[in-house]
């Protein structure tokens, strides 16, 4: 008879043990996944104006690679066409350069469309230069490249800055 009531308590004893157990494992789940929640908030507090700064950033980059910005903010800048080609060069290498690291923030699909885009103007000045002499004046490529520009049904900077707002559009 002691047996079985010693049995019985350690049987009770082991139900308590069972549902203590399962009580503070809950509880321990809950606050982890609150601390993981806090974390992942304060995260995105943090995160968040970054990115939007990047994409800002980016279409600023876009609009000044655009042919018409990219001509106006360096004419007089130099004597002859290579010279201008040069600078002109010179400029969207660093302005990509510059904000290179933004990259980060956006995804693989618009920031292939960024890279294209300025692909796409630094070719656009490379054929350009071709159709003038060296040593012709600087505004002779200018006008060429508006000349390539007007030809042009979509200018390259458009589909990137329109792919890069849709984007933010829809992450924000």
């Amino acid at each position: 008879m002691a047996l079985y009531s010693l049995l019985g308590i350690v049987a009770v004893a082991l139900v308590v043990m069972f549902g203590l157990y399962l009580i503070l494992t809950t509880l321990a789940e809950k606050i982890f996944e609150k601390q993981r929640w806090d974390i992942k908030s304060k995260n995105a507090e943090i995160v968040l104006p970054l990115r939007l700064q990047a994409y800002e950033r980016i279409c600023l980059f876009l609009e000044r690679i655009t042919p018409n910005q990219l001509l106006l903010r360096t004419a007089g800048s130099a004597s002859n066409a290579l010279e201008f080609q040069q600078i002109l060069l010179r400029e969207i290498r660093e302005e990509f350069n510059h904000n290179l690291a933004q990259q980060v923030y956006m995804s693989n699909d618009a920031w292939e469309q960024v890279k294209k885009a300025v692909n796409e103007v630094q070719s656009l000045i490379n054929q350009a230069a071709l159709d003038v002499e060296a040593e012709a004046p600087a505004n002779e490529l200018g006008k060429r490249i508006f000349e390539r520009v007007i030809q042009q049904e979509t200018q390259p900077c458009t589909v990137a800055l329109k792919i890069v707002k849709e984007e933010v559009q829809r992450v924000f």
